[in-house]
């Protein structure tokens, strides 16, 4: 008898993939935009997109943030000061967000007209990146403490991007930070995208990330990452064969976090 080997990891992709592919055209003809912002924990999202979602507003723009962790609502309360409608997703120990799971969090939520939704991203820089969301801008944002040497030790999340933003640059001097060695890591893995530095107590940065997504919601095609359509995944062994998450409520857990 034959035995097929099945590579579960790209099934599990590829289904994700068809998913993901048809939420961007189906948000799309709502003329929505999805924008998935990826960093590690600590990176300043949050803060950074609280001042992205506020600048939004004030120019009279209909955004909503969808905002992933595995515990705690906290982020979901920070990004409602904006004024934004905001959601927060617990996933109870998932590591990253996957197409299914932001169909069914979005599925009598997200009021039409939205124009851009953007989505915060579990706090890690292995396992969101190689899953599409049916995004149609994704970001991956680093801080000046993280070291100049991560778009090399995260090929896939940096390489995948289709914009870059570096994030507490007022620290830059005080870590030792070396934005000429950052800069050329990230050109080795994703020639041509685009990064914008950013501080977000000080609104540096902010204006322009809002610019960029409103490009795209315009209809100006995105930086083509240069590993568009290839999963190279950084995933240890435990985390490449993980299999689908089906979104499901969680035993002791709320679903989600509404707040206008």
């Amino acid at each position: 008898m034959m035995c097929r080997v099945i590579d579960l990891q790209q099934a599990v992709l590829a289904r994700n993939d068809g998913l993901a592919a048809a939420l961007r055209e189906e948000l799309a003809a709502q003329g929505t935009r999805v924008v998935n912002l990826l960093s590690s924990p600590g990176s300043g999202k949050t803060a950074l997109l609280e001042r992205v979602l506020s600048e939004a507003m004030s120019r009279g723009l209909t955004v909503a943030a969808l905002t992933a962790d595995l515990a705690t609502e906290n982020d979901a309360r920070r990004l409602a000061r904006s004024g934004a409608l905001v959601k927060q997703v617990l996933t109870g120990g998932l590591c990253h967000l996957e197409a299914a799971q932001l169909r069914a969090h979005l599925e009598g939520w997200l009021p039409g007209g939205t124009r851009a939704l953007f989505v915060e991203n579990v706090g890690n820089l292995v396992c969101p990146a190689s899953y599409d969301l049916g995004e149609s801008l994704r970001v991956t944002l680093m801080s000046v403490t993280e070291g100049e040497d991560k778009p090399l030790k995260y090929p896939t999340a940096f390489g995948l991007a289709n914009l870059v933003v570096l994030t507490k640059t007022d620290l830059a001097d005080a870590a030792g930070f070396d934005e000429a060695a950052f800069t050329a890591n990230v050109e080795r893995v994703n020639p041509g995208v685009p990064v914008l530095r950013t501080c977000a107590p000080a609104g540096l940065g902010v204006a322009a990330v809002v610019g960029h997504v409103l490009a795209v919601c315009d209809g100006a095609p995105p930086h083509p990452p240069v590993l568009a359509g290839q999963h190279l995944h950084d995933h240890d062994s435990e985390h490449a064969h993980e299999p689908a998450h089906e979104p499901a409520p969680l035993p002791g857990h709320h679903d989600h976090f509404t707040v206008r």
